[in-house]
């Protein structure tokens, strides 16, 4: 026994030797290892089949529980996303009002539009600045890109605002091009302005800025109101039909800037709504801004 123990010993080292120098062992062990893949697919196939029952009949309450979280998880990111787009646009914006206030020699008080009036016949916002903020009836408010309105009421830490579109709101403008002295009055829609009192010989044309005037103490000149957008002549009328398009963006910006210094205040002129304002005097455009009612 012992002797059939040395014989195997041996030739094991033998084999070796031969195998570490000669490599003469390299297609036995490629076919050993080939005849030995379909045991060890045998011996794992309990495993396998294992986790294939597990995975069938345990994982459609963890699929379901794993999308639910992933669909609450997304709906959150979207949140996320949508906010800090908002977040960039608000920036843009303010950053646009900081630029126009170095325009401005006034006083200005940034305020943040937090109603609109749900009557489509009546243009006005509200704003979350009133008179412990050192707001006024009759002060202007201007966003961006031009003249917004003005306000009309004030109450302690909110003031309504009545924009240049309403149809009770009118004020007198200029021409940037020659300066022809117009009035601007609303018709009642977010985009359209009636421009009166413009002779059928004045020089208006399309594409026309029109900027305040600063007459009737009430708005401080050289804020933009408009832009003439068509002027119809009408042989028979002593009076051009002029429509300009509002320069601020009504229906759009958030935050706005309040006149609170530099400019004329709400005891200057009476607002659209003010009790107890002075009727509006007549006379040519260079009067004061004609107001529609009381």
């Amino acid at each position: 026994m012992s002797a059939r123990v040395a014989a195997l010993v041996v030739t094991s080292v033998l084999l070796m030797l031969a195998d570490w120098r000669l490599g003469l062992l390299a297609p036995a062990r490629v076919a050993f290892a080939d005849a030995a893949v379909p045991v060890y697919w045998i011996t794992t196939l309990p495993g396998r089949l294992f986790d294939w029952l597990r995975e069938v009949f345990v994982s459609r309450d963890a699929l379901i529980e794993e999308n639910r979280v992933l669909r609450a998880e997304a709906l959150v990111l979207r949140a996320r996303t949508q906010r800090l787009a908002s977040l960039a646009a608000e920036n843009v914006r303010l950053r646009e009002l900081l630029n126009s206030t170095a325009l401005l020699d006034e006083r200005v008080l940034v305020a943040e539009i937090i109603g609109v009036s749900p009557d489509v016949s009546s243009q006005t916002v509200v704003i979350d600045k009133g008179s412990a903020h050192g707001l006024a009836p009759g002060q202007a408010v201007i966003d961006a890109y031009g003249l917004f309105g003005q306000i009309i009421e004030v109450s302690r830490f909110s003031s309504r605002v009545l924009l240049v579109t309403d149809s009770m709101h009118a004020l007198p403008a200029q021409v940037v091009r020659n300066g022809a002295r117009v009035i601007v009055e609303g018709e009642g829609r977010i985009d359209v302005l009636d421009v009166n009192h413009v002779a059928s010989t004045m020089d208006v044309r399309p594409g026309d800025l029109l900027v305040t005037s600063g007459l009737g103490q009430r708005f401080p000149g050289g804020y933009p109101v408009g832009v003439v957008e068509s002027v119809t002549n009408d042989p028979g009328k002593p009076f051009a039909v002029v429509v300009a398009r509002p320069s601020a963006q009504l229906d759009r910006s958030r935050h706005v800037l309040v006149v609170t210094a530099g400019g004329a205040g709400g005891e200057a002129a009476a607002s659209p709504s003010s009790p107890g304002g002075a009727p509006p005097p007549a006379g040519p455009p260079a009067a004061a801004p004609p107001v529609r009612g009381e």
